[in-house]
């Protein structure tokens, strides 16, 4: 049985996507599945997986929407947990590619009762010009990222055992880079769909439900790193600010298990 189901979330972007797959088949670890959550009903991305799939050392399956209705990522994810095998997940977005040592990292930090937490590695748009352009992921070595156009370089330079820099401060959970058990997600009900706005509740809707029923977190600074590849920003202000104040009505009610999650409650 695999150890990590791998949820990798994913819009309208199959280049980016075959990036994410070639650095996966160079994982320094067999030990995992692949759950493409297509926030979208596209074509081309079945036609891909069907003709390429077996191209990868790592089962590869798929999840998508009967139509592109919108921003349905907490849909999509809470899709991805119900097909995934493993008993951990990992989750990242479409834009970011996983340095080799990404699955053997969340393997070996994985504990009950936390949740971990990575970083990202922010790719100028030179390096992410010639990683695309090429449609190669050999740009992302250490030194080439750290003679890059890119910032947060200190988040890419990898330490089997401890972080770069030692800080008590716990950071936020970003969306794009963390693992969880998965009884840990049932038990809250899975992601908010009630979120059908970008940002806030794929990451801190979720890390306060987490913390609220007693999940601690673990730091993968370091260790668990991705490489978010360059774009302009794809949500807007105001959505977010819609976003903080739906997540404060919630907190105010203390709905820490969501009514329109993996269940439906009334």
């Amino acid at each position: 049985m695999v150890k990590l189901s791998i949820i990798i979330s994913y819009y309208k972007a199959l280049d980016n996507l075959k990036l994410i797959l070639e650095a996966l088949n160079h994982q320094s670890s067999k030990e995992f599945e692949a759950i493409i959550s297509e926030d979208d009903s596209n074509q081309e991305t079945i036609d891909f997986l069907k003709s390429d799939s077996d191209n990868y050392n790592f089962p590869i399956l798929h999840v998508n929407q009967e139509k592109d209705d919108g921003f349905r990522k907490t849909m999509m994810l809470n899709k991805s947990i119900r097909a995934s095998n493993a008993e951990t997940l990992v989750f990242i977005d479409g834009d970011c590619i996983p340095h080799k040592h990404f699955v053997t990292a969340y393997i070996n930090n994985i504990e009950e009762g936390l949740m971990l937490k990575g970083r990202r590695v922010m790719l100028g748009e030179k390096i992410t010009d010639k990683i695309t352009t090429n449609k190669t992921i050999k740009p992302l070595s250490t030194l080439s990222v750290l003679f890059s156009d890119s910032d947060k370089k200190k988040e890419g330079i990898y330490l089997k055992n401890k972080s770069l820099i030692v800080t008590m401060k716990d950071k936020g959970l970003l969306g794009c880079n963390w693992g969880i058990q998965k009884k840990h997600l049932i038990a809250i009900n899975g992601f908010d769909e009630d979120y059908v706005r970008a940002a806030v509740g794929e990451d801190t809707d979720i890390e306060w439900r987490l913390k609220r029923i007693g999940i601690g977190s673990k730091s993968m600074k370091n260790k668990a790193i991705v490489y978010h590849l360059h774009h302009e920003r794809g949500y807007s202000n105001e959505g977010v600010e819609m976003n903080r104040v739906l997540l404060k009505e919630k907190m105010d009610k203390d709905l820490y298990i969501c009514l329109n999650g993996l269940e439906k409650h009334s």
